[in-house]
C-alpha cells in the first residue's frame, strides 16, 4: 500500500554497514517485547524503504511493514526484520505493532484506475484509525503519521502553511485528509503522542514516479499543457526522511501538522528547464491547450475505467499542469530543525546521474 516502487529497484541513499539479523516475518506468536524498535508502515515503498535505511543507518532497531508476501525477501536481504500485515486486518496491525516503541505510519493506498471510492477510504482513513488503535493496545510511546501537501488541492493563494484550509481535489486527496483528521484527533485527545507530516511532491534518485518525466525531456517528447508558469514544489526523499525522525525525536511537540518540501517552489517551466539542461538537450517548447486535454483526460478515464484498461491519459495527469502548488516551510525550520540539504540544482543532478548509472535514461 505505499507508494508503489518495485522493491528490487530500490535505490539506497543511505548505504549503511549496520548489521541487523535476518528473521521471517514476525506474527504473534514469535514477537518478544523489545526496547527502541520502530515500526515502518509501507516499508516496501519508495519513502518507507529510504526510511527503513535511514534508521538503520542511525542505527536504531526497526522493523519493516508490509502487506505484500512478495516483498518479504527483499527487505530481509537487507537484513530487515519484516511483519506482514494489512491496514484493513486490526488483528494483523495488533500483531506488527507488538513490542514496538515508535510508529512512523507511511503506507497508503495511492491512486490507482479502476478502485471504488470505499477501498481509499477503507485504507487511508479507517486503516490509519486501526492502526492507532493497535498501537495504543501495545503501548506505543509515539507515531509519526504521513499525509500529504494534496490535503490542500490548489493552492490559489502561495505559499500555503499548516494553517491554509483543506481543500482536498480528488478521492485519494480526500481520503488522506480523513485519515489525517483521525490521527489529529488520536495526538490532540492525548490518547497518543504524535505529529502528522505532509510531504510536498517526492522525488529523488531511485524514484520511478518522475522519471517518466525525466525520460519525456530526455528523449524530447516532453511537452506542456497551458503555460508552465504555476509552481511545482518538490522535496527529496532524503530531506524527508531526516525530517520523519525529526519529528519522532522532538518528543515535545504532539499533535502539530508540517509541511515538509525543498527550499523553493518554482514554475514548472523553469523546473523542466533545469532537468533539461542538466540532461544536456534543449529545453522543450511545445505548448499544449489546457480544456480539449482536460477533455479528453476525462473521456479515457469514462471509457477506459469500466474496462479496467489504464487510460493513456488521466485527468490527474492534466492537473499536474493546471494546479498551483507552493508552501511555506518555516514551521518545520523552526520547530523541528528541518533545512533541505542539496540546493534543487544538486538534487536534479544527482537523480539524473543515478538514473543514468542504472540504465534508467
Amino acid at each position: 500500500m505505499a507508494r508503489n516502487n518495485d522493491p528490487t529497484f530500490f535505490f539506497s541513499p543511505f548505504a549503511h554497514s549496520t548489521s541487523l539479523p535476518v528473521q521471517h516475518a514476525v506474527n504473534a506468536d514469535n514477537v518478544q517485547p523489545e526496547q527502541g524498535i520502530s515500526l515502518v508502515t509501507g516499508a516496501s515503498g519508495f519513502v518507507g524503504s529510504a526510511l527503513v535505511d535511514y534508521l538503520c543507518r542511525l542505527g536504531r532497531p526497526v522493523r519493516a511493514m508490509v502487506r505484500n508476501p512478495a516483498a518479504v525477501s527483499p527487505l530481509q536481504a537487507r537484513g530487515i526484520p519484516v511483519v506482514l500485515a494489512d491496514l484493513r486486518d486490526y488483528q494483523s496491525l495488533l500483531n506488527a505493532v507488538q513490542g514496538v516503541d515508535a510508529v512512523y505510519h507511511i503506507a497508503a493506498l495511492f491512486r490507482q484506475a479502476g478502485l471504488p471510492a470505499h477501498e481509499f477510504y477503507e485504507v487511508n482513513a479507517e486503516g490509519t484509525r486501526r492502526l492507532l488503535d493497535a498501537a495504543l493496545a501495545a503501548g506505543v510511546r509515539r507515531v509519526v503519521h504521513c499525509s500529504t501537501v494534496g490535503v490542500l488541492g490548489h493552492i490559489s493563494n502561495p505559499p500555503a502553511d499548516e494553517t491554509t484550509p483543506y481543500n482536498p481535489g480528488d478521492v485519494y486527496q480526500h481520503s488522506k485528509m480523513e485519515g489525517e483528521k483521525i490521527a489529529l484527533q488520536y495526538f490532540r485527545s492525548g490518547k497518543i503522542p504524535g505529529v502528522v507530516i505532509r510531504p510536498a511532491m517526492i522525488y529523488g534518485p531511485g524514484d520511478r514516479r518522475t522519471l517518466k518525466l525525466f525520460r519525456m525531456i530526455a528523449r524530447r517528447r516532453f511537452f506542456y499543457v497551458g503555460s508552465g508558469e504555476l509552481e511545482v514544489h518538490f522535496v527529496d526523499v532524503r530531506d524527508l526522511v531526516r525530517a520523519f525522525v525529526m519529528a519522532m525525536d522532538h518528543q515535545e511537540i504532539s499533535g502539530q501538522v508540517y509541511i515538509i518540501a525543498g527550499e523553493r517552489a518554482l514554475p514548472l517551466r523553469e523546473m523542466v528547464e533545469i532537468i533539461a539542461r542538466e540532461l544536456g538537450v534543449p529545453p522543450p517548447r511545445w505548448h499544449l491547450p489546457v480544456r480539449p486535454m482536460q477533455w479528453l483526460g476525462s473521456i479515457c478515464e469514462a471509457v477506459c475505467t469500466p474496462l479496467r484498461i489504464q487510460p493513456p491519459i488521466f485527468r490527474r495527469r492534466v492537473d499536474f499542469f493546471t494546479k498551483r502548488r507552493s508552501f511555506d516551510i518555516s514551521k518545520a525550520k523552526r520547530e523541528l530543525g528541518y533545512q533541505p540539504a542539496r540546493s534543487l540544482e544538486q538534487e536534479v543532478a544527482e537523480i539524473i546521474a543515478w538514473y543514468r548509472q542504472h540504465g534508467w535514461l
